[in-house]
């Protein structure tokens, strides 16, 4: 029953899905961090740690009901010659939410806004909750997905999830924090998220965006963010 232990090819496979949960997960910190933002700094390693919860559960539990998953990949309705699943519905509508999200975030940060009123209240925190939760749903069935067409081992997929969803919770304070001390980082978070909202668009409509195209421009956009950071130090430092 343990074999598959000693077998070479099951860690190969387990190192492989750990890495790839964790590329997927980064954009659910930077959702999660963005969103836990508007609340007040009391609350807002509350609302992580509930999402962060939430994105492990859903992703076991989606795990355990593996067949229903493959199942979501089965045509629904066609329009236009274009057969969609329930996957391709959910992918579509969860990249629209993010279109909207990231605008909306994005027009906040560049107009401004009065404080208090939406940061203060009960109310407040439960509709950031049921944002992270919805982007739980969307970004744990993209992950699951991947996992089961990495490998068939049931076990290998429970660890590299657990392992890659330990990663994200360690991660989202820094990725919280360093948003909050640098200001001009929200905006390129904001701007990632865009890129990933039509990346999901275009995977409901069957396009395929290869994500190795969006990993770059985001890794050379923080390589151009660091330079800038950097250089502004540096002036601050010869004043």
């Amino acid at each position: 029953m343990l074999a598959w232990i000693s077998d070479p090819q099951i860690w190969g496979a387990l190192v492989t899905l750990t890495a790839l949960e964790i590329v997927l997960g980064i954009d659910n910190v930077i959702f999660i961090a963005l969103v836990a933002e508007r609340l007040p700094k009391a609350q807002q390693a509350r609302a992580r740690a509930i999402g962060l919860s939430a994105a492990l559960v859903m992703r076991l539990a989606l795990l355990a009901a593996i067949a229903w998953i493959v199942g979501l990949t089965a045509p629904l309705f066609t329009v236009f010659g274009i057969a969609f699943s329930w996957r391709d519905v959910i992918l579509f509508g969860g990249g629209l939410f993010l279109l909207v999200k990231a605008t909306l975030e994005i027009h906040r940060s560049v107009e401004g806004e009065a404080e208090g009123g939406a940061r203060e209240g009960g109310a407040s925190f439960a509709l950031v909750i049921a944002q992270i939760m919805l982007l739980d749903l969307i970004f744990s069935l993209d992950s699951i997905i991947t996992a089961v067409g990495m490998t068939t081992h049931l076990p290998v997929m429970f660890v590299a999830v657990i392992i890659a969803v330990a990663v994200m919770f360690f991660a989202a304070a820094a990725v919280s924090g360093f948003i909050a001390r640098h200001p001009t980082t929200k905006m390129l978070a904001l701007s990632f998220l865009l890129l990933v909202g039509v990346a999901l668009v275009a995977d409901g409509l069957h396009f395929h965006i290869p994500r190795g195209y969006l990993y770059f421009a985001i890794a050379f956009s923080v390589l151009v963010e660091f330079f800038n950071l950097a250089a502004a130090k540096a002036r601050g430092a010869r004043r």
